[in-house]
């Protein structure tokens, strides 16, 4: 329909996409179902109001772009949250079984020098025997000896 000087374009409405985001082509002004342009304007072979849905169609792909994009960082940050925790019980579990390994070694130290101090003592008791035991053998050897030419 044309008017003098004003040209009326009619732009085909699509059925809106659901919306990906809370910000949308309404977010930002109606789309344009009709719109009054000038005559100079509406001669071109894509009319003003082509190319303004033109604009919100990328505006709308970008949106869902940038809703892609902020779910797989949801998703990134819910998965380094996830594998914080488990560092955290990783580290907790370490830290316990370190402390326990450190009781073990602390333990086996202790058994090892009171083994080695009753090795150490049975060593010296068997030396202290054998010299008691050469001695009682000398005295023993002497007394005979000497009771011996008495009896005899």
């Amino acid at each position: 329909m044309w008017d003098t000087g004003l040209a009326r374009v009619e732009v085909a409405r699509q059925a809106p996409a659901p919306p990906t985001t809370s910000l949308s082509c309404e977010a930002v002004g109606p789309r344009m179902g009709g719109v009054v342009v000038p005559s100079w304007a509406a001669a071109p072979a894509r009319p003003p109001a082509l190319g303004i849905e033109e604009l919100c169609q990328k505006r709308e792909e970008l949106c869902r772009q940038i809703q892609q994009d902020e779910d797989e960082k949801q998703r990134l940050q819910n998965e380094v949250k996830q594998l914080t925790e488990k560092l955290a019980r990783v580290n907790e579990n370490l830290a316990r079984k370190i402390a326990s390994r450190n009781e073990f070694d602390r333990t086996i130290a202790e058994t090892e020098a009171a083994y080695l101090k009753i090795l150490e003592s049975s060593q010296t008791l068997l030396s202290v025997l054998k010299r008691e035991a050469g001695n009682l053998t000398k005295a023993t050897a002497s007394e005979q000896k000497s009771s011996g030419g008495k009896d005899g």
